[in-house]
Order: C-alpha cells, then sequence, then structure tokens
C-alpha cells in the first residue's frame, strides 16, 4: 500500500475522537449528579480535577514507557484500562467513589499523547507532520461535535450511568485493531510499500539530532520551556471548555440538556475547522521557509492572542447569540496552534519526542486539575462565568508573551553537564 500512513493517521484520529468523548462525558452529568448526590459546584470541580492529578502523575513516565517499548504496546494498553473505568463510572455512588474513578482514568490516559506524537514522529516525514497532527488532533473537537449530542441524548433518555457504560466498549476494540495493524516501525509493517518505505526513512535520516536527548536537555530548552507554558494557557481553556461549558449554557442561558448538546457543536466544529487549518498553515510555512520559529512560534502566539480577546469579549456578553459567536471565536483561535505545539516537540527533540510530549501533556494536566476546582469556586462565589472567562484570557496572554520572547526552536541549544 502506497500510503499506509495516512491509514495509521486516520487510527489516531479515532481513538483521539474516543479518548476525549471518554474523558468530557462527566459533563453531561452536572446536573443529574448534583440532584442525586446533592455536590456542590466546588465538589463537583473536585471530581473533574481528580482526572488531572492522574494524568499528571503517567503522562511524563508514559512518555518513557512509549519511547522505551514503543506505542504498539503502551496505547492499547492505555486504551482498554481507560476504557474500564470509563465504564465503572456508571456504578459509581458517592463522591469519593468518583474521585477514585476519575483519578484511575486520567492515569490510564497519561500516555496518549506521548504515544501520539512517537507515532507520528515515526511515520510521517517532515513536510507531512503537522497535518497529520492536525488530522488527528482535530478529533479533539469534533469529540464535542459528535460527543455532545450523543452523551446529552444517552442521559436524557436512559440516564447518567446507561450512558457510561454505553461508550465505554469503543476504546476495546479499537486496542485490538491497533495491535494488529501498527507497528513501531514502519519498515516492519507488512501494509507499507517499498517506496512508502523509501519516503519515511529518508525524512528520518535527513535529521540530524546532534545534541544528547536526555532528561536536562527536555527540561532545560528554553523553546520547549516556552511550549510547555503555552501549552498549559491550550490546556486550561480545553478543560474549562470541556467540562463547564454544559454548566455554563444551562445555569446562564436557562437551555435544556438537548439544546446544550446542540448549540456545543457550533464553537467545536469551529475549533475543528481553525485546528485543521492550522496544521495546513504551518506545514505551509515550513515548506515555504523552512522556519520553525516562523512556522511554529509565530502561529502559537498569534492565535493565542486572537483567542484571548475573543475570550475576554465573551465574559461581556449576555445574549446567546453574542455568546455563541464570541466562544466559536475563541475556541477557534485556541485550537489553532496545537499541531505547532505537537510539531515543536518532534523538531526540536525527535529521538525523545515521547518523554518531550510527555512533559508537554504534563502541563495540560496540570491545567486539567486547576481549570475545573478554579471554575467551580469562582462561579460559587460570583454565582456567573465572567470571572472564570477573564481568568482563562489571563492564562491566554501570559502564554503569548512567553512565547514570543522564548519560543525559538531553530535556535542551536545545548544543556550544560556535569
Amino acid at each position: 500500500m502506497r500510503h499506509y500512513r495516512w491509514v495509521v493517521t486516520g487510527l489516531i484520529f479515532f481513538i483521539t475522537l474516543v479518548n476525549f468523548i471518554d474523558r468530557s462525558a462527566i459533563s453531561f452529568v452536572i446536573e443529574p449528579l448534583k440532584k442525586e448526590f446533592h455536590f456542590s459546584d466546588t465538589q463537583f470541580g473536585m471530581i473533574l480535577s481528580a482526572f488531572g492529578v492522574g494524568y499528571v502523575l503517567l503522562t511524563a513516565l508514559g512518555g518513557w514507557l512509549v519511547d522505551r517499548f514503543g506505542s504498539r504496546l503502551i496505547w492499547p494498553l492505555a486504551a482498554v484500562g481507560w476504557s474500564i473505568c470509563v465504564g465503572l463510572l456508571g456504578f459509581a455512588a458517592g463522591f469519593w467513589g468518583f474521585i477514585g474513578l476519575r483519578f484511575l482514568l486520567g492515569v490510564t490516559e497519561g500516555p496518549h499523547f506521548p504515544a501520539m506524537s512517537r507515532s507520528i514522529s515515526d511515520w510521517l516525514p517532515a513536510s507531512e507532520r503537522a497535518r497529520a497532527l492536525s488530522l488527528g488532533l482535530v478529533a479533539i473537537p469534533l469529540s464535542s461535535v459528535l460527543g455532545a449530542p450523543v452523551c446529552a441524548y444517552l442521559v436524557s433518555d436512559f440516564g447518567w450511568r446507561t450512558m457510561f457504560i454505553a461508550i465505554s466498549a469503543i476504546g476495546i476494540v479499537w486496542a485490538f485493531v491497533w495491535y494488529f495493524l501498527f507497528r513501531d516501525k514502519p519498515e516492519e509493517c507488512r501494509f507499507v510499500g517499498e517506496e512508502e518505505k523509501k519516503l519515511i526513512s529518508a525524512s528520518n535520516l535527513s535529521i540530524k539530532d546532534k545534541e544528547k536527548m536526555d532528561w536536562r536537555f527536555i527540561l532545560t530548552h528554553p523553546a520547549l520551556i516556552a511550549n510547555n507554558i503555552a501549552y498549559f494557557a491550550f490546556g486550561y481553556m480545553l478543560f474549562f471548555a470541556t467540562l463547564w461549558l454544559p454548566g455554563y449554557f444551562l445555569s446562564q442561558h436557562g437551555l435544556n440538556l438537548k439544546s446544550v448538546g446542540w448549540y456545543l457543536t457550533i464553537p467545536w466544529l469551529t475549533g475543528a475547522i481553525f485546528l485543521k487549518a492550522g496544521g495546513v498553515i504551518s506545514d505551509w510555512l515550513y515548506q515555504k521557509t523552512g522556519s520553525t520559529r516562523l512556522a511554529r512560534a509565530h502561529v502559537i502566539w498569534s492565535s493565542q492572542f486572537l483567542a484571548a480577546i475573543f475570550f475576554i469579549f465573551l465574559s461581556f456578553a449576555n445574549s446567546l447569540g453574542l455568546s455563541i459567536v464570541f466562544l466559536s471565536l475563541g475556541i477557534g483561535f485556541g485550537m489553532l496552534p496545537q499541531p505547532a505545539f505537537f510539531s515543536t516537540n518532534i523538531d526540536v527533540a525527535k529521538e525523545r519526542v515521547g518523554a518531550a510530549q510527555g512533559i508537554t501533556s504534563s502541563c495540560l494536566s496540570l491545567a486539567g486539575i486547576l481549570a475545573p476546582v478554579l471554575t467551580g469556586l469562582i462561579v460559587d462565589i460570583t454565582g456567573n462565568y465572567k470571572g472564570a472567562f477573564l481568568l482563562l484570557a489571563g492564562f491566554t496572554l501570559i502564554a503569548v508573551v512567553t512565547v514570543v520572547l522564548f519560543h525559538h526552536p531553530d535556535r542551536k541549544y545545548q544543556s550544560s553537564r556535569t
């Protein structure tokens, strides 16, 4: 097969879609759980944050496991693990039961993004990586486009327990398919043609990794540090949006749950379009200029700046129509640079991209701890979401300044060693 690398990318897209439906499905049971268990917004924020605590524990370690044992083994094991945790949420009872299962869900999902980066790095030539990443990552907003109405209807018509059980089996099926069809090295896969093997091999050989890719290099490289700070802001937006937007529309605009499911498809579909465009733009700039500073850093800071502006506008919007417009543009520009984040790790630390992406995803998981709790506290104290949107914009603007000043993946860097 001449283009089997795109089959692999399609499998990555599908499991990322499943991954984000699984992790965000709980956002559609806010009201049922609050009624049944009498949770406050702060308590529900703690339940949501438990995922981030588990996630941060295994993202960096998950990256090392992927580099050490390969995506073919680690990724399906993780998918089976998190699918079981999602199914068990359907049997949870009480505050600590939800805390424990959300924590375990975060642990088992930890290797997901490192495995994605490792697979794309090994299977795609440099000129196609941002587009391939955008195809895989576009599943994140599409998970809400598809998952929002599906989860909302399952909860409304069959109850929240049935919803968790129903969505849990898909990741297990994918795990068996991935293990059968994927190999860590393209040249070992019987479905890859000779022409495609030469294309991938030539690209990998053309990259000269002169610096030793040790942990010190990964933790101290200025471009990677700036990338990680900006990715924290991205993660804060992502966790805020996936976990609290249903509650925002329910409480601030008086919609019912089924209507929320459909209204949320608008900003997430916008995010999907912008994210895919971000991958195309980043690859086009790289092919035209050969500059990762232009193709990665400038794409990141400019889009995050625009996202922050629209989130500020959103905090002052009162009508449903304006809220949808500003939210859609905020999420759209916020999602646009995600392929550039992942591509930066491959550009700078290709030989240890699993570990590098693990550190980056740890910053996202830290945001996953803070965003749910801080949002719950702000809503409990103020009774609205204005402060939550302004805090989100503030974190995003900090990321903009950091990227402008320090995100220079083109520059040669060598960490000091004793």
